[in-house]
């Protein structure tokens, strides 16, 4: 099992890893619509709050050595389902043609007034 941590200006004072490589898969935790390097919050709504989490994900993914092909699933977390149209088009156009296994939680309120929060699991090819 191997740490995945990419460089951040402003540490961040969570008990997680941003990432964790274990058997092959890339495992990362879920990605706040927040930049960790200043900590602001995504301005603009859904659709910028969705394109910065999944911006977040992309520096995880980079880190390790691979790219949002690699990812297999994604569970994204939305603060309200009525959201959920500017998300997709966020995530359709990040993902492109690539289509991994999604989950969509719809779960009120996020840390530090988010809107979208996503983590996902890519595979490490061989």
């Amino acid at each position: 099992m191997k740490q995945i941590v990419p460089e951040y200006k402003i540490k961040n004072k969570g008990h997680y890893s941003p990432g964790i490589l274990s058997k092959g898969m890339l495992y990362i935790s879920g990605q706040l619509s927040r930049d960790p390097d200043t900590f602001m919050i995504a301005s603009g709504g859904a659709r910028e709050h969705a394109a910065l989490a999944l911006a977040n994900i992309e520096r995880v993914l980079r880190e390790a050595g691979l790219a949002r092909e690699n990812v297999v699933q994604c569970r994204i977390y939305v603060s309200d389902i009525d959201m959920w149209d500017e998300v997709n088009e966020a995530y359709s156009e990040f993902f492109a043609d690539h289509k991994p296994a999604r989950c969509v939680v719809p779960c009120g309120k996020l840390h530090f007034g988010c809107l979208v929060e996503i983590e996902a699991v890519a595979e490490v090819p061989k």
